[in-house]
């Protein structure tokens, strides 16, 4: 069970990295971190601080491109752990 707290700890906080310098990168008109990479970190455990860091840096909160695929992720992460975890008691 450690391992898990330690990963989606690792994962959650590399999420809410790439999305705060991928918001960098925009301010300064420099290359930019893919929406592939940024909703992969969310699909692989980030989403709590992929969510944060939209949040805390106003980052993708207006693309509605970008919000139906994370909140789609969202939505089937929540699935999958209720049914996973709850229904398999």
């Amino acid at each position: 069970m450690s391992f898990l707290i330690w990963y989606f700890t690792l994962i959650n906080l590399v999420a809410f990295s790439i999305i705060g310098v991928d918001k960098k990168f925009a301010v300064e008109q420099k290359w930019r971190i893919s929406e592939r990479l940024l909703l992969l970190a969310s699909v692989i455990g980030g989403t709590i601080g992929s969510g944060l860091a939209m949040l805390f840096f106003r980052h993708k909160t207006s693309k509605m491109s970008f919000l139906w695929k994370f909140f789609l992720i969202v939505f089937l992460q929540v699935f999958v752990v209720y049914f996973y975890v709850i229904k398999s008691k």
